[in-house]
């Protein structure tokens, strides 16, 4: 972290002008506040331009695995060999904790579709299929008529935004799924297909939905490149640390005074975070217990780790956890550690497709043992025989639902071992029938 440097994103550097829906969401309302504003010019700057000028803003997947946005463009095809080309956005925000996307989709939504059109130019492509969770009801129709509003005005369709470019954006709903919040379960359920995970290669940018050259990008990395190529790269870049730019939606949940979704600069520390927006820890600072930094898949940090944390890719994944999709879950002193994690093993052996044996046979077993260590009924050596099934796992599917499953309890272990150990001991203070999982 740079010496001296505050991490801390002022109101006229935030993207997202109605995160909140005080402010009209309609076109005449995002018009007024700066979006679809020259949107033809930036399109005639053409596709390397664009692609040149993501890459440099050091813009990196907003989804979870962080992977550099304007990289992942360049993998699509440069000459078409006759397929037909998409742009797929993953909508199907099923991460426990995590809400940011929802709030782009029902709130302002237009920034998604500009930015749908401006990523699909880069990439030469045909269509853009939005994939949106199926809890998201609000959030379809708010998107659908945000689409609709798009189509009137001429911005996307036929010649869109007078650029000379055919291009339509299709809104499927899905069905629930967690799993096809997976890249390829998604193009799988596009298809009309069961949402099952596709062995990789070949990867989506060589054949896709239909067989076709594909990106999948989340909602947020979409959204914001717009506003990023309107006031350049170097302002994008001049967020956060060394290769973690730019702002960030995050979702601050659990055991603070005020939960919010707040836009704020990268690399902003997790204190701060939580002290500036949501009005502290719940009964203080000193009765923190735990924090989840990136939704319920990435390992959970102890009170010790969380003041010194700082909030990107590259400080949590050094703390063997990760930013995930920054979905900040708050855990005070009153939590029963053992019991949470166990039920998000129970949520990931719900949602597991089946596919792998690992993932299959595993998460319900790791959920198993997870609910006999809540109860204590279990031998201290069974700890670490759950740690060497958790990495029996991790590492050995065909998506990284397995790993998702795997890290939560690995991060119990690693942080949590001595409280385990006390509850199987019958030395846990608070050891009673209440902790029988539910």
């Amino acid at each position: 972290m740079t010496k001296g440097k505050i991490y801390m994103l002022e109101d006229k550097d935030r993207i997202f002008t109605n995160l909140y829906g005080m402010y009209d969401r309609s076109l005449k309302g995002v018009l007024s506040r700066g979006h679809w504003s020259g949107t033809g010019e930036i399109l005639k700057r053409g596709q390397d331009w664009i692609i040149e000028e993501v890459k440099r803003s050091g813009l990196r997947g907003r989804g979870g695995a962080g992977f550099p946005t304007g990289l992942k463009w360049s993998f699509m095809p440069k000459e078409s060999d006759g397929r037909p080309c998409y742009l797929v956005v993953n909508a199907d925000e099923s991460e426990p904790g995590t809400c940011k996307d929802r709030e782009i989709m029902r709130h302002d939504p237009h920034t998604l579709i500009e930015g749908c059109l401006i990523a699909g130019f880069s990439m030469n492509a045909d269509a853009a299929y939005i994939y949106i969770r199926g809890e998201y009801i609000r959030e379809r129709e708010s998107l659908q008529i945000a689409i609709d509003e798009a189509y009137e005005a001429g911005f996307i369709g036929k010649n869109a935004s007078g650029s000379g470019y055919d291009f339509d954006i299709f809104l499927h709903h899905g069905a629930g799924a967690y799993i096809c919040g997976e890249e390829t379960a998604l193009l799988e359920s596009l298809e009309g297909k069961k949402g099952m995970p596709r062995m990789k290669p070949p990867f989506p940018a060589g054949a896709g939905l239909y067989g076709c050259p594909t990106t999948v990008n989340n909602v947020e990395s979409i959204a914001v490149v717009p506003t990023i190529l309107r006031r350049g790269s170097d302002w994008f870049s001049g967020f956060g640390r060394e290769n973690n730019a730019g702002t960030k939606l995050f979702a601050i949940s659990g055991h603070v005074e005020k939960r919010c979704v707040v836009e704020e600069e990268m690399s902003i520390t997790l204190r701060e975070l939580i002290d500036k927006h949501c009005g502290g820890v719940r009964g203080g600072w000193s009765n923190l217990k735990a924090v989840i930094p990136g939704g319920a898949s990435v390992p959970l940090l102890p009170a010790s780790v969380c003041d010194q944390a700082i909030m990107d890719f590259d400080w949590l994944r050094e703390q063997k956890s990760g930013l995930g999709t920054a979905a900040v879950i708050v855990m005070d002193q009153s939590t029963d550690i053992i019991k949470a994690i166990w039920r998000l093993s129970k949520f990931y052996k719900h949602e597991s497709c089946g596919q792998c044996t690992p993932c299959r046979e595993g998460t319900g077993w790791m959920m198993r043992v997870m609910e006999r260590l809540v109860k204590g009924d279990a031998s201290v050596d069974e700890i670490d025989m759950l740690l060497d099934v958790t990495r029996q796992v991790e590492g050995h599917t065909i998506c990284a639902l397995g790993d998702a499953a795997a890290w939560p309890i690995q991060g119990l272990i690693r942080h949590f071992r001595g409280e385990i150990e006390d509850r199987i001991k019958g030395l846990s203070v608070n050891r009673s029938s209440k902790f029988a999982a539910e």
